[in-house]
């Protein structure tokens, strides 16, 4: 059956649907980036609050700035902007229908459409999830990167941006010159200090152009820090199937594992849904939290990925039931990575890593190496090397770390060990090619790439293990390698 407003009442028998009424929704919220992860994630906590009577002020208009996101417009008008939700745990499935989504603004070159929403009175939150790689950072600083070719267009057409960060910026002059007021600019993309980052970049780009708008947008728009967490594949032919087999015809099914969590600043200045009520957790410690996630299970992603693209090894959970893959992320977790964590309420670092293996581990979540490994370029220096110079700082082990930078550095020379090739797989990914294959008879090739490294290359601990270990590699394989460390290494 179609998935609509109309057939919900059918469906109803099948699976859990709205029992609101979606007729009588409000728009509330502006969602920039609206692909699987939000919708199984942050709409699915508004979502619950629906269920419950409340928030239904809030709903969400989704955006996109991407040529590519007027094909996801189209899916999911089509169903009347609801999504199937399916959760698969290791020995079960259930599913839900979710409808706190009631719009998407029409996907635009200039963004005139999403500008004018951004600045309808009612919007009173506009959140992002435009990847790690989105903001627009310069790799070597870390401050904002004023000489973007995409910043510099819209610091000069600013009333027609191309991006994101432009279009909000245009919608906020608007609504500063109408006396509307400010709304939030929320980041959910897995960033340390995401709201931080997201605050440099909106009111760099605005002070670009409008010094004095710059000015009411950092007294006025409150950026919180968030984090955020589920594991979301991707929907492909195997979820189209598995959402068809419950009766459904839904063109952009979303399957997700059974955990979330959302970790919030409360930094709002024009209000926000309840989400406490649903789970979600408001606190001055955002970043203890995030530390813990980002640095295991999102560093740890990049540390089984890599080994799994080299190694022909599908998915993660497929990684971790590999006898040296699945030990290597556990011990480089246990010895080098949480020694550097602050235990935040109800977990420990170190039972967290034993969550953070179920979670891997579960095999109905097919999560591809190749979707995990994308864009390395932003997300080990974002997820992996600050353990490293924590290590280094602190006198710890980091020569797992640099066992799996040195893979990440065999994976990027573009071809696995049985010979297939490894497609471009970063933004920056001729360069990571060409300094991988130079890097193979020059190990400090690699690490002087001092936009992601820093000046690690001139540690000669760091330095002379990840050279130790590409040799091995080179020589002997990813997976020698890796049994030595878990063998060996103390």
């Amino acid at each position: 059956m179609k998935l609509s407003q109309e057939t919900l009442h059918a469906l109803a028998l099948v699976v859990r649907v709205p029992n609101y009424d979606r007729s009588q929704l409000k728009p509330g919220m502006v969602h920039i980036g609206l692909g699987n992860f939000h919708r199984a994630h942050q709409a699915w906590y508004l979502h619950c609050l629906m269920q419950d009577g409340l928030a239904h002020d809030w709903a969400i208009i989704g955006a996109g700035v991407r040529a590519g996101d007027s094909i996801q417009r189209d899916r999911l008008m089509a169903q009347d902007y609801l999504t199937t939700l399916i959760e698969l745990k290791p020995t079960e499935t259930s599913a839900e229908i979710t409808g706190s989504m009631i719009g998407f603004v029409p996907v635009e070159e200039e963004n005139a459409a999403l500008i004018a929403q951004m600045a309808d009175p009612t919007i009173r939150i506009v959140s992002l999830t435009v990847t790690e790689g989105g903001y627009y950072i310069d790799p070597a600083t870390k401050g904002f990167d004023s000489s973007h070719a995409d910043m510099l267009h819209d610091a000069a057409h600013p009333s027609t941006p191309k991006t994101a960060f432009g279009a909000m910026i245009a919608a906020l002059k608007i609504r500063r010159d109408q006396g509307v007021g400010a709304f939030t600019c929320m980041s959910c993309d897995n960033l340390q200090g995401n709201g931080d980052i997201l605050r440099q970049t909106v009111t760099s780009l605005a002070r670009m152009a409008d010094g004095d708008l710059a000015d009411w947008i950092e007294t006025n728009c409150t950026f919180p820090n968030s984090m955020v967490d589920c594991i979301v594949p991707a929907t492909g032919p195997n979820e189209l199937k598995l959402v068809r087999s419950l009766g459904i015809e839904d063109a952009s099914p979303v399957t997700h594992e059974s955990f979330r969590q959302w970790v919030i600043e409360d930094s709002f200045c024009a209000g926000r849904p309840e989400w406490d009520k649903v789970g979600a957790t408001f606190t001055d410690r955002v970043h203890d939290y995030e530390s813990m996630k980002i640095r295991v299970l999102n560093g740890g992603h990049q540390i089984v990925a890599n080994a799994g693209e080299v190694l022909s090894i599908a998915t993660i959970a497929e990684c971790l039931a590999h006898k040296q893959i699945g030990a290597f992320f556990e011990k480089v977790a246990k010895n080098e990575i949480i020694p550097h964590l602050a235990p935040v309420p109800g977990m420990a670092p170190s039972d967290y890593v034993e969550l953070i293996k179920e979670r891997f581990a579960n095999p109905r979540i097919v999560d591809t190496t190749r979707r995990v490994a994308f864009d390395g370029s932003s997300r080990h220096p974002g997820f992996v090397i600050p353990s490293i110079k924590d290590g280094i700082a602190k006198g710890t082990s980091v020569s797992g770390l640099a066992l799996a930078e040195a893979i990440w550095a065999r994976m990027c020379a573009g071809q696995r060990e049985d010979g297939s090739e490894i497609a471009a797989n970063d933004p920056f990914w001729s360069e990571l090619n060409s300094t991988a294959l130079k890097a193979k008879s020059a190990p400090e090739v690699w690490l002087s790439q001092r936009k992601y490294y820093g000046d690690l290359v001139e540690n000669r601990h760091f330095s002379g293990a990840f050279s130790a270990w590409l040799e091995i590699i080179w020589n002997e394989g990813v997976e020698a390698a890796m049994a030595t460390y878990n063998r060996d290494e103390a």
